[in-house]
Protein backbone atom coordinates (compact mmCIF):
# COMPACT_ATOMS: atom_id res chain seq x y z
CA UNK A 1 0.00 0.00 0.00
CA UNK A 2 3.00 2.23 0.87
CA UNK A 3 4.54 1.41 -2.53
CA UNK A 4 1.36 2.24 -4.48
CA UNK A 5 1.11 5.77 -2.52
CA UNK A 6 4.48 6.61 -3.27
CA UNK A 7 4.12 5.99 -6.70
CA UNK A 8 0.75 8.12 -7.30
CA UNK A 9 2.70 10.87 -5.12
CA UNK A 10 5.24 11.14 -8.10
CA UNK A 11 2.85 10.46 -10.87
CA UNK A 12 0.76 13.58 -9.16
CA UNK A 13 4.07 15.89 -8.77
CA UNK A 14 5.19 15.13 -12.45
CA UNK A 15 1.69 16.01 -13.81
CA UNK A 16 1.26 19.18 -12.61
CA UNK A 17 4.68 20.04 -13.30
CA UNK A 18 4.07 18.93 -16.92
CA UNK A 19 0.67 20.52 -16.91
CA UNK A 20 2.02 23.98 -15.55
CA UNK A 21 5.06 23.73 -18.06
CA UNK A 22 2.39 23.18 -20.49
CA UNK A 23 0.36 25.96 -19.77
CA UNK A 24 3.25 28.15 -19.68
CA UNK A 25 4.48 27.29 -22.72
CA UNK A 26 1.15 27.76 -25.00
CA UNK A 27 -0.02 30.84 -23.20
CA UNK A 28 2.56 32.77 -24.77
CA UNK A 29 1.27 35.29 -27.51
CA UNK A 30 2.31 33.87 -31.08
CA UNK A 31 1.21 37.59 -32.64
CA UNK A 32 3.74 38.23 -35.06
CA UNK A 33 5.82 40.90 -34.20
CA UNK A 34 5.83 43.97 -36.32
CA UNK A 35 8.39 44.89 -39.32
CA UNK A 36 10.90 46.68 -37.65
CA UNK A 37 11.90 48.73 -40.79
CA UNK A 38 8.31 50.24 -40.67
CA UNK A 39 8.01 50.77 -36.56
CA UNK A 40 9.67 54.64 -36.44
CA UNK A 41 12.81 55.14 -34.10
CA UNK A 42 11.50 58.25 -32.38
CA UNK A 43 9.37 57.64 -29.15
CA UNK A 44 7.07 60.44 -29.78
CA UNK A 45 6.64 59.21 -33.77
CA UNK A 46 5.95 55.28 -32.59
CA UNK A 47 3.33 56.53 -29.65
CA UNK A 48 1.49 58.67 -32.09
CA UNK A 49 1.50 55.51 -35.02
CA UNK A 50 0.06 53.16 -31.86
CA UNK A 51 -2.77 55.31 -31.07
CA UNK A 52 -3.35 55.73 -34.63
CA UNK A 53 -3.88 51.88 -34.99
CA UNK A 54 -5.86 51.70 -32.20
CA UNK A 55 -2.79 50.22 -30.17
CA UNK A 56 -2.42 52.79 -27.03
CA UNK A 57 -3.94 55.56 -25.42
CA UNK A 58 -3.88 59.65 -25.78
CA UNK A 59 -4.02 61.30 -22.89
CA UNK A 60 -5.36 64.49 -23.85
CA UNK A 61 -4.56 65.67 -27.67
CA UNK A 62 -1.55 65.40 -29.84
CA UNK A 63 1.31 63.46 -28.30
CA UNK A 64 4.10 65.32 -26.81
CA UNK A 65 2.63 68.72 -28.56
CA UNK A 66 1.35 71.34 -27.08
CA UNK A 67 2.99 70.28 -23.42
CA UNK A 68 2.93 73.32 -21.40
CA UNK A 69 2.78 72.95 -17.61
CA UNK A 70 4.03 75.48 -14.85
CA UNK A 71 5.56 73.83 -11.46
CA UNK A 72 5.61 75.75 -8.68
CA UNK A 73 8.57 74.48 -6.62
CA UNK A 74 8.32 74.71 -3.20
CA UNK A 75 11.08 76.99 -2.80
CA UNK A 76 9.23 80.08 -4.99
CA UNK A 77 5.97 78.94 -2.58
CA UNK A 78 6.18 81.86 0.27
CA UNK A 79 3.37 80.03 2.01
CA UNK A 80 5.13 76.67 2.04
CA UNK A 81 8.23 78.43 3.18
CA UNK A 82 6.41 80.47 5.96
CA UNK A 83 4.43 77.38 7.41
CA UNK A 84 7.92 75.52 7.44
CA UNK A 85 9.50 78.01 8.71
CA UNK A 86 7.45 78.59 11.48
CA UNK A 87 6.88 74.79 12.73
CA UNK A 88 11.00 73.99 12.26
CA UNK A 89 10.99 73.25 16.18
CA UNK A 90 8.51 70.42 15.85
CA UNK A 91 9.61 66.83 14.01
CA UNK A 92 7.45 66.40 11.45
CA UNK A 93 5.90 63.40 10.04
CA UNK A 94 4.97 64.27 6.47
CA UNK A 95 5.87 66.82 4.33
CA UNK A 96 4.37 66.82 1.11
CA UNK A 97 4.78 69.45 -0.89
CA UNK A 98 2.62 67.90 -3.95
CA UNK A 99 0.09 66.67 -1.86
CA UNK A 100 -0.11 70.14 -0.02
CA UNK A 101 0.58 68.48 3.30
CA UNK A 102 2.50 69.04 6.40
CA UNK A 103 1.79 67.04 9.08
CA UNK A 104 3.65 67.34 12.51
CA UNK A 105 4.57 64.72 15.02
CA UNK A 106 3.05 64.60 18.67
CA UNK A 107 4.80 67.32 20.69
CA UNK A 108 5.07 67.60 24.08
CA UNK A 109 5.96 71.37 26.03
CA UNK A 110 8.12 70.73 28.75
CA UNK A 111 5.91 72.20 30.94
CA UNK A 112 2.96 70.02 30.35
CA UNK A 113 4.24 66.11 29.89
CA UNK A 114 0.63 64.52 29.75
CA UNK A 115 -0.94 66.70 27.13
CA UNK A 116 0.52 67.14 23.43
CA UNK A 117 -0.18 68.65 20.74
CA UNK A 118 -0.53 67.23 16.71
CA UNK A 119 -1.09 70.01 13.60
CA UNK A 120 -2.12 69.50 10.24
CA UNK A 121 -1.69 72.31 7.63
CA UNK A 122 -3.64 71.70 4.45
CA UNK A 123 -2.70 74.08 1.44
CA UNK A 124 -5.62 74.93 -0.93
CA UNK A 125 -4.29 77.89 -2.76
CA UNK A 126 -0.72 79.42 -3.63
CA UNK A 127 -1.82 82.52 -2.60
CA UNK A 128 -0.70 84.66 0.77
CA UNK A 129 -4.45 84.15 2.15
CA UNK A 130 -5.78 83.42 4.77
CA UNK A 131 -8.31 81.38 3.54
CA UNK A 132 -5.26 79.41 1.85
CA UNK A 133 -4.24 77.27 4.28
CA UNK A 134 -6.85 74.96 6.47
CA UNK A 135 -4.75 74.14 10.41
CA UNK A 136 -6.37 71.48 12.15
CA UNK A 137 -5.30 70.99 16.00
CA UNK A 138 -4.97 67.84 17.69
CA UNK A 139 -4.81 67.72 21.40
CA UNK A 140 -3.84 64.71 23.37
CA UNK A 141 -4.60 64.18 27.05
CA UNK A 142 -3.01 61.14 28.87
CA UNK A 143 -3.23 60.02 32.27
CA UNK A 144 -1.00 58.39 34.60
CA UNK A 145 -1.85 55.13 33.57
CA UNK A 146 -1.32 55.86 30.12
CA UNK A 147 -4.78 55.91 28.43
CA UNK A 148 -4.56 58.70 26.40
CA UNK A 149 -8.14 60.95 25.18
CA UNK A 150 -7.23 62.40 21.55
CA UNK A 151 -9.74 65.66 20.94
CA UNK A 152 -10.05 67.77 18.08
CA UNK A 153 -9.63 71.64 18.81
CA UNK A 154 -11.67 73.77 16.71
CA UNK A 155 -10.89 77.55 16.64
CA UNK A 156 -8.10 77.03 19.03
CA UNK A 157 -5.79 79.83 19.99
CA UNK A 158 -3.21 77.54 18.67
CA UNK A 159 -4.62 77.90 15.40
CA UNK A 160 -5.46 81.36 15.28
CA UNK A 161 -1.87 82.18 16.61
CA UNK A 162 0.08 80.19 13.62
CA UNK A 163 -2.40 81.11 10.87
CA UNK A 164 -1.51 84.72 11.68
CA UNK A 165 2.38 83.92 12.17
CA UNK A 166 2.72 81.79 8.95
CA UNK A 167 0.71 84.71 7.25
CA UNK A 168 2.67 87.53 7.93
CA UNK A 169 5.65 85.31 7.67
CA UNK A 170 4.61 83.95 4.11
CA UNK A 171 3.84 88.03 3.41
CA UNK A 172 7.53 89.23 4.51
CA UNK A 173 9.14 86.29 1.93
CA UNK A 174 6.78 86.97 -0.64
CA UNK A 175 7.46 91.02 -0.72
CA UNK A 176 11.61 89.55 -0.10
CA UNK A 177 11.08 87.71 -3.57
CA UNK A 178 9.41 90.61 -5.18
CA UNK A 179 12.53 92.84 -4.52
CA UNK A 180 14.67 90.01 -5.37
CA UNK A 181 13.00 90.49 -9.16
CA UNK A 182 13.41 94.29 -9.41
Amino acid sequence: MLFVRLIMFKFTKYFVFSLILTIAMTSCNNKKLGDTRKTPVNALERARKNVEEGRGVSLGGIIGGGRSTTFEFSTSNPMWRASLEVLDFIPMTTVDYAGGMIITDWYTDSNKNNESVKITLRFLANEVRSDSIKITVHKKTCSSNQACRIALLKNSKIDEELRSTILRKAALLAEEAKNKKK
